[in-house]
């Protein structure tokens, strides 16, 4: 680092000098959005806070999102910042916010949806609540949403470009998140830039399930399991949840936290593929790899996705961004 103060704007500056093909400024130092050429569609706004990249901002692009404004380190970004990505995302068709159910990203997206009102821009709201250990199912619009929203930027930025209206991509929206799940496990904290303190303790031979991706309490804290017991343990609420049967199919992410190895996630995501297969559970498409991180956390989480035809069609459309492309 050189100024802790500064390193989210840092950051910013480095990341739109790496990918000009991608990004470009939005008329605020913490908004950004996409810099190719795109038609008349519904555009898609998402956002948070930093810490967890290559989210937020690395999933904007063709296919994927159109604008994303940033926040401070696990900090919900200003209503400035998402209104001016409103603005630069807003073809005519309207705008789509998408994006994690905490309380001040719900607050601050809310307040520019009004001033966008008073710009004549209309958009609708979609929270990802796909954390499963956050709120018992039946509070499930109390629940966070964690990495599992990389994949309602995946069905919802595909939807888009095939001309959805906005309504209609709402809906969608909303039908992925009921139909995505995501349980996770902390093995080692992080530390904020500005203070260099773990943000929570665990003894070296400890991991908790369910910790949040800021480090909110989990479901339980014991010792650490073997790869496969912890697959085993995190699918168990998933597949639970989902209510997922024989000849079903899904798309998967297991996703590491900041400085679990490739390594150790494939080794997880080869038992996550013998416990679907086991039950009949098709994979449809999988991801493996850092997509939603916690500055440098160790652990891993894994996401499920129920796919019905529509989804399954989504999920396969190309893409194009910084953090994900498909072809």
């Amino acid at each position: 680092m050189n100024d802790p103060n500064r390193i989210v704007d840092e950051m910013i500056d480095g990341y739109v000098a790496a990918y000009p093909k991608h990004i470009a400024r939005a008329g605020h130092p913490r908004a950004l959005a996409r810099a190719d050429e795109r038609g008349e569609k519904v555009g898609i706004v998402i956002g948070g806070g930093s810490g967890h990249e290559p989210g937020f901002m690395g999933y904007v692009g063709r296919g994927l999102a159109d604008a994303v404004a940033v926040g401070n380190v696990f900090a919900s970004p200003s209503p400035d910042p998402i209104l001016a990505a409103t603005r630069a995302a807003n073809r005519g068709k309207g705008v789509l916010y998408l994006y994690g159910n905490y309380a001040g990203d719900c607050m601050n997206f809310d307040m520019s949806a009004e001033l966008a009102a008073m710009e004549n821009i209309r958009t609708a709201t979609v929270r990802a609540t796909d954390d499963a250990a956050s709120a018992p199912p039946e509070e499930r619009e109390r629940r966070r949403g964690i990495a599992g929203f990389v994949l309602l930027y995946k069905v919802a930025g595909a939807a888009a470009e095939r001309g959805y209206d906005l309504d209609a991509l709402a809906a969608l929206s909303e039908k992925a998140n009921a139909n995505t799940r995501t349980m996770g496990v902390a093995l080692s904290p992080c530390s904020l830039p500005q203070t260099g303190k773990p943000a929570f303790e665990l003894a070296d031979d400890e991991m908790e399930i369910g910790l949040g991706i800021h480090g909110e309490p989990g479901l339980a804290r014991g010792k650490r399991m073997s790869a496969d017991e912890t697959a085993e343990r995190l699918l168990e609420t998933i597949l639970g949840e989902l209510s997922l049967t024989e000849g079903d199919r899904v798309a998967v992410l297991v996703n590491g936290l900041g400085s679990t190895t490739l390594m150790e996630l494939y080794v997880v995501f080869r038992k996550t593929a013998d416990i679907l297969s086991s039950r009949g559970i098709r994979i449809h498409r999988s991801y493996v790899g850092e997509y939603v991180t916690s500055l440098e956390m160790g652990g891993c989480s894994i996401s499920v996705m129920k796919l019905d035809d529509e989804l399954a069609m989504l999920i396969d459309d190309p893409c194009d961004s910084p953090a994900l492309v498909q072809l």
